[in-house]
């Protein structure tokens, strides 16, 4: 039987953050501040005590104010948390709940501590997980775009599956990178502006290397085929690296780490 995830412990410099809380939807206003914010949440709630939903935790305003810049912002990003609504679509069941619980700042003239709560349903969503994703810090400190944020949560929480290609549709692809409703609805928009930026990203600092490759119906995009794999050491080492160069010039480095990432060519036959 496969350990529950709350009963795991991550190593230095990783988090752990259950598949429950990264496959969900309608997180697409998140903005990449969010993002670190909740990880950071979720990284300092680790632990079984995640799987009681009566459980307050609490975290240092110090902790937290780097990530957003200041507690105006840090009350903003705790207020979209608590009011946003986010989908779970397992097959035939639908669930749907904030991400966030209760948040309240409680803070003086030096220090301040953050005190907040996960949703009953968030709770038992995590109880029984056992899929999970194992995050690096710095890589997650090193984006630049939410939706490389994104993409990167997706490929760790696939990357130990036994394939290694995955058909997604329009919409899967959207939730995947975050990609708020309404917006790059247009192919040539979504890829320029969401797709290559995530693409770049993670190809370049990550220890994975991905291709998105759209599938066309006439001259219409109706899907994609996500490949995934993991990087070599000398790929890692170049991936470390490049955290710490400039941004100018990535694009052009991130074309010679992978152009497409396909290990089964024969999931090409009808592109």
């Amino acid at each position: 039987m496969a350990k529950k995830t709350l009963e795991l412990t991550p190593h230095q410099g990783e988090m752990l953050k259950p598949k429950e809380l990264i496959e969900v939807r309608n997180t697409g206003k998140f903005t990449l501040e969010d993002r670190r914010v909740y990880n950071a949440l979720v990284e300092k709630a680790w632990g079984p005590k995640l799987g009681d939903a009566n459980h307050t935790f609490e975290v240092s305003t110090g902790d937290l104010r780097p990530l957003v810049g200041d507690n105006k912002r840090l009350k903003e990003t705790l207020r979209t948390l608590m009011t946003t609504l986010i989908e779970v679509d397992d097959g035939a069941d639908w669930k749907a709940t904030q991400l966030l619980g209760r948040a309240e700042i409680i803070a003086d003239k030096n220090s301040g501590v953050v005190r907040f709560t996960f949703p009953p349903m968030v709770v038992d969503l995590l109880k029984d997980s056992t899929i999970f994703a194992k995050l690096d810090l710095e890589v997650m400190r090193s984006f630049g775009s939410k939706y490389a944020f994104s993409l990167y949560e997706a490929l760790a929480r696939r990357v130990n599956m036994r394939r290694f290609t995955e058909n997604l549709t329009m919409e899967d692809l959207r939730n995947i990178l975050g990609v708020e409703e309404g917006k790059l609805e247009a192919y040539k928009n979504l890829n320029k502006y969401a797709i290559q930026p995530a693409l770049i990203e993670v190809n370049t600092k990550s220890p994975y290397t991905c291709s998105i490759i759209p599938v066309k119906k006439g001259r219409k995009v109706v899907s994609f085929i996500m490949g995934w794999e993991t990087k070599s050491e000398e790929q890692l080492i170049a991936a470390h690296a490049e955290m710490q160069r400039h941004s100018a010039g990535r694009k052009a480095r991130a074309s010679k780490t992978t152009e497409q990432v396909i290990t089964n060519p024969d999931v090409l036959d009808n592109y």
